[in-house]
């Protein structure tokens, strides 16, 4: 973990083991897969060369694929911002369609995607131990030390390192070069101010996500942030550019991502990204980040947007851990009630992290036949409605409104929904597709 601001290191500590099994311990040489923070890179690369008159992110996607797999009117554009499915250019879902955008990089440049990011980032920044990681050859030919791969599942277990790149993911690197890396953007050494302004922008007032970074607004501070999730890492990027304050995670598991359901475009809903808000940006370093069930309602903490946040995101985290210890689920029960009695206008601020957390306690109970899970089911329906007003074809909100309706034996408003899924158009297959379709051939 790393901090900076205005250049100065202000934390930096190297926690846990890089193997367990060797007892060899995580420092500042440990490398990690950093996943899909390799999409900034990517969305630098982008800019580089419409800036160099090479590509319009405005040009049709299929005009650099050899089989045109795409709609015609979907841009370099709306693929930079998870907006090419459902209504283009509308709405945001993060998407695996970014990878689209590797033989865009590669016949605009002319060079293969590897050999662009070395000569365009990696060498001018000096970037010794930051590599795209193509194969276990690699790890042995070049000596390279990577933290090894766990799983949380029932206690701690091997892993395994995920290979291969593109646009997406794929990068290898650790702390110190992700901070040259985030400082050179700062000053404009890799792409112009220009650049970065349409980069950091979202496409629509209401979207999370820039061009290849995420960009929020959360309690009127401007946010860039970025998140990577395999199956066995995970890290975290996140800026406050009126700050000039920089936050650097790493991790060798997925804990730092998987719980706060990060996919959703929230930061505020991440445990890690809000202590480090409370401790360096709110100067909130008395307040503990974490409420204890026992004393919640003993708690005279001030109603507002941060505890708000705060209890948000530690009911979702306890509802991630109720899959491996069921207490978890009164814990985050409890919180919720909370957070409902101090913030009752719950359809103002609910999402689709809330929608999940609720809907996830139904499921580990069901899972767990612990009976039916009823506490929060009018607000699962109330927002679910909320959400599919503002958009039909959300496939999140549709497959938990349909999971919830499937559990309750109302099959005709269950198949309404995952119709609304398997239906849509304009979206490439997911899993919520294949849950939808696997249904409906059932309850045919």
């Amino acid at each position: 973990m790393l901090v900076e601001k205005n250049g100065e290191t202000l934390y930096e500590d190297y926690l846990g083991y890089a193997n367990i099994e060797n007892k060899t311990k995580v420092d500042s040489t440990t490398l990690f897969p950093i996943a899909s923070l390799t999409k900034i890179f990517s969305g630098v690369l982008l800019f580089k060369l419409a800036e160099e008159g090479k590509l319009s992110i405005n040009d049709p996607l299929n005009n650099y694929l050899t089989k045109k797999s795409f709609k015609d009117s979907i841009q370099i554009k709306h693929v930079l911002s998870h907006t090419s499915q459902g209504e283009i250019g509308t709405n945001f879902y993060y998407s695996y369609r970014f990878g689209a955008l590797t033989p865009v990089i590669e016949k605009a440049s002319g060079r293969s995607f590897k050999d662009f990011m070395t000569a365009q980032i990696f060498e001018p920044l000096k970037l010794k131990n930051t590599s795209l990681l193509k194969d276990s050859l690699q790890i042995v030919r070049n000596n390279l030390k990577i933290a090894a791969p766990y799983f949380f599942d029932d206690g701690t277990k091997p892993g395994f390192i995920d290979f291969g790149y593109s646009t997406s993911a794929g990068i290898l690197s650790n702390l110190q070069d992700l901070l040259i890396f985030s400082n050179a953007l700062d000053n404009n050494l890799l792409i112009s101010e220009a650049s970065k302004k349409t980069m950091f922008s979202t496409p629509r007032k209401n979207l999370p996500y820039g061009h290849g970074i995420f960009s929020q607004e959360f309690d009127g501070k401007k946010i860039l942030w970025g998140y990577g999730q395999y199956d066995c890492y995970s890290s975290l990027l996140l800026k406050i550019p009126e700050e000039n304050l920089t936050l650097i995670l790493l991790a060798n598991n997925n804990l730092m991502s998987d719980p706060a359901r990060l996919i959703y475009g929230d930061i505020g809903t991440s445990l890690f990204a809000l202590s480090f808000l409370k401790n360096y940006s709110y100067g909130l370093t008395q307040m503990p980040l974490l409420e204890k069930a026992e004393n919640l309602y003993k708690s005279d903490s001030i109603d507002s947007f941060f505890i708000r946040e705060k209890f948000l995101a530690q009911a979702l985290s306890e509802s991630f851990l109720s899959r491996f210890d069921t207490t978890h689920i009164s814990t985050s029960t409890s919180i919720l009630k909370k957070t409902f009695e101090k913030f009752p206008d719950y359809l103002k601020y609910s999402d689709l992290n809330l929608l999940h957390n609720l809907s996830f306690l139904k499921d580990i109970s069901f899972y767990k036949e612990m009976g039916d899970f009823t506490v929060f089911d009018d607000k699962i329906i109330a927002i679910s409605n909320k959400l599919l007003t503002e958009d039909k074809n959300n496939p999140y909100a549709n497959m938990y409104l349909a999971s919830f309706y499937d559990r309750k034996g109302n099959m005709s408003k269950a198949r309404y929904h995952f119709e609304a899924i398997a239906n849509a158009k304009n979206f490439s297959p997911f899993w919520y597709t294949a849950e939808a379709n696997t249904w409906l051939k059932a309850h045919n």
